[in-house]
């Protein structure tokens, strides 16, 4: 780990969704073309939720380089794979089966082991190793990019507030029995996963978000599990928002500009 302390969040709020989705899909352009150019390959992780449709700008968009992209999940709900829970299921639905990324590269979790979850949080760890141990060595794997959502509590994959998992230090996949959302079963990245990738992505669209999003940037003393999402240097937060999320924050935010 540098000694640097974490550096500040970029928040870049937009008029409406739709810029806000596209100014989202140049950015991803963007980290995946640094990506490729350094090592030819963007390695990304993503989760459920109101994200897998916000990323729509990149369907059809020529400058995405599908075959390059390693994709796992920072979260999993333990449901087969075709579940309407199923996070995988969701962004098929809203992306992967529009675009021509190649199957093997999407690393869902290995549905034999619904059954027994840490046997299926161990397989997913193994699947990180096999992508990042060889070819980066470090303690914990640096994704190119980690996009991730928020809910209405301040959760955000599956680490939920006041949750022990919020505590797990050493493990890179943990998994958890009891989630206060269905499905109570799920598998999630861990902090020192989430905090050391190059860049973590938050989205939040939507007045339903305002009043959470201020308590998460504004009152991070609050220890709210987004608030806790802190890269380490030189690893940079950033979250993209829409007009009516930002509405209550006091912390400045800029318009989006590449």
């Amino acid at each position: 780990m540098s000694h640097h302390p974490p550096n500040p969040p970029i928040i870049h709020s937009f008029a409406t969704t739709e810029v806000m989705v596209s100014s989202l899909a140049s950015f991803i352009i963007k980290a995946q073309k640094d990506s490729i150019d350094k090592k030819g390959r963007f390695t990304v992780a993503l989760s459920g939720g109101s994200l897998p449709k916000q990323l729509s700008g990149l369907i059809g968009n020529p400058a995405v380089k599908w075959d390059k992209w390693q994709v796992f999940y920072a979260d999993e709900r333990v449901v087969p794979l075709t579940d309407p829970d199923s996070n995988h299921f969701l962004c098929s639905n809203e992306l992967f089966n529009k675009v021509p990324i190649p199957k093997e590269n999407i690393r869902t979790i290995d549905i034999a082991l619904l059954d027994d979850l840490e046997e299926l949080s161990d397989a997913y760890e193994k699947e990180l190793i096999k992508e990042f141990a060889q070819k980066d060595s470090a303690r914990f794997p640096v994704f190119d990019l980690i996009l991730l959502g928020m809910g209405p509590d301040g959760h955000t994959a599956s680490l939920f507030p006041g949750h022990e998992l919020l505590a797990e230090e050493d493990r890179w996949v943990a998994y958890i029995e009891d989630s206060p959302k269905p499905p109570s079963k799920r598998i999630t990245l861990t902090y020192p996963v989430i905090n050391h990738a190059a860049r973590v992505v938050f989205v939040a669209a939507g007045a339903a978000k305002a009043d959470i999003l201020c308590t998460v940037l504004d009152h991070p003393e609050q220890g709210l599990p987004a608030s806790r999402v802190k890269p380490a240097h030189p690893g940079q937060l950033f979250w993209f928002v829409d007009q009516p999320a930002a509405a209550k924050l006091q912390v400045s935010s800029d318009e989006f500009k590449l």
